[in-house]
């Protein structure tokens, strides 16, 4: 689905959901529902965080999130949900994510997050109190480079993902 944000070309990509631990998420978005793994995800260590994501039969995907050990980068997000988890962010990609930060700045929005450094993955975050409480993600994605791997399931868990930190989830 394509949508247009303020004349830009916009189109749903994901939504995020965010637990203690990933392992508690796959019995409802894996078994439950039907999500597959097509291999890829690993750690954000500098943020503090594991992600991989499963992909639906009709296209859609879920990215499922825990914090790696010690980090405290869900930490007002867990006691908003009481320890639980839930939703976490909404992903929405973009052809130009510096037009798209100029746009939004232009009409008053409040951006945090800004990341251009990976040129894979440019991001800026829509602040929740802008977006009724949502967390919005606007993502440019780029090219894959030659040899990227797709790890499997069971490498993300055992940390051995992308930039993995060799300790397994919980």
């Amino acid at each position: 689905m394509d949508l247009e944000l303020d004349g830009l070309d916009v189109s749903f990509d994901h939504t995020a959901v965010a637990a203690p631990r990933i392992r508690d998420l796959l019995p409802i978005y894996r078994d439950l529902l039907g999500g597959r793994h097509l291999g890829g995800g690993g750690d954000h260590r500098i943020a503090g965080y594991r992600t991989l994501q499963l992909t639906y039969a009709n296209g859609g995907k879920v990215e499922l999130m825990e914090p790696l050990s010690g980090s405290t980068f869900f930490d007002s997000f867990f006691e908003l949900t009481r320890g639980r988890g839930g939703v976490h962010h909404l992903n929405f990609h973009v052809r130009d994510l510096d037009e798209a930060v100029a746009r939004l700045t232009a009409r008053g929005y409040r951006l945090h997050g800004l990341n251009t450094a990976d040129p894979r993955w440019r991001e800026v975050f829509l602040h929740p109190k802008e977006a009724h409480g949502v967390l919005i993600q606007l993502a440019q994605p780029g090219p894959r480079l030659p040899g990227d791997s797709r790890p499997t399931l069971e490498e993300v868990l055992s940390g051995r993902g992308r930039d993995g930190d060799g300790v397994p989830s919980p």
